[in-house]
């Protein structure tokens, strides 16, 4: 439930009830990241809303409560299905929780791949986010059985600042951001691959990769998505694609001409076909 402590604040929560209300009629359970009074690190300083904007999509802010929604999918043969963390964008202020969010957890199901859609900590919280994400695969793993879900192909999926928490997510995970919790967290929390979408935030602006990026740990299959119209951000993707070919670490990079930012599954340019690319880039690593 989202509690209100004003008038003003309880008619910005009303369309985060009726996210929340909508979503659970696709997904399953919506399971909190962390157990009660042991999140580490900060939460926000203001109650949970949602970012007005004029284009109908749902930025959500202030998340102190991080929590992961399962859309599983069946699979034919009833055998467990692989599985991906979702991680919206948002520039780390808030995250596009449906465009970048549920609407990918309902693509990946049709082609047989469950997911987990983890609204992370924000705004301005790398530190939670990073936590939150790497709780979430452990978490996927430690619920495998309950959820259908295979443990050995547990993947991560990430757009822009999504991007950013899904490429550190797999680069550190040798040391936890934060002291073990419980059972959960005895489960690994790397990885099986990953897919950065517009990632953000890559490189150091030197011309280097981002310090935040750990490149001589063993990086999963990496499958980088992003467009060379997009001048914020092309440059870091282009630097991370760089030096994991110096390091000799398998990964893709699929750098289209047009596309922007910010398109999820909406883009009319040249990066449309990025879902098709990733799903054959999935079956040629065999995870789907």
């Amino acid at each position: 439930m989202i509690l209100a402590r004003d008038p003003k604040s309880m008619i910005r929560a009303l369309p985060l009830l009726f996210l929340a209300t909508t979503s659970l009629f696709a997904a399953e359970p919506v399971v909190d990241v962390w157990p009660e009074g042991k999140m580490p690190g900060k939460g926000a300083k203001e109650a949970e809303a949602e970012v007005p904007r004029k284009d109908g999509y749902h930025r959500i802010t202030n998340v102190s409560r991080p929590t992961l929604t399962l859309f599983k999918s069946t699979r034919p043969d009833n055998t467990p299905a692989p599985v991906i963390i979702v991680c919206p964008g948002g520039g780390y202020s808030y995250t596009v929780i449906d465009k970048e969010g549920t609407e990918i957890a309902t693509w990946l199901n049709k082609s047989g791949i469950s997911a987990l859609v983890l609204k992370y900590r924000t705004p301005n919280n790398r530190e939670g986010a990073l936590q939150d994400a790497q709780r979430a695969i452990s978490l996927a793993r430690g619920h495998s059985s309950e959820w259908g879900i295979d443990p050995k192909r547990v993947g991560i999926i990430g757009f822009s600042a999504g991007g950013n928490v899904a490429a550190k997510s797999s680069t550190q995970f040798e040391a936890r951001a934060y002291p073990a919790t419980d059972a959960v967290d005895q489960q690994s929390c790397r990885p099986d691959f990953a897919i950065l979408v517009y990632p953000a935030y890559l490189d150091d602006k030197k011309g280097g990769v981002s310090p935040d990026l750990n490149l001589k740990v063993s990086i999963p299959p990496t499958l980088i998505i992003h467009s060379e119209d997009d001048k914020t951000h092309v440059v870091g993707s282009k630097v991370y694609h760089e030096a994991l070919n110096a390091a000799k670490i398998g990964h893709e990079f699929k750098l289209y001409p047009t596309g922007g930012h910010g398109y999820g599954l909406h883009c009319e340019r040249d990066a449309k076909v990025w879902p098709e690319d990733a799903l054959k880039w999935l079956q040629s690593i065999g995870m789907r």
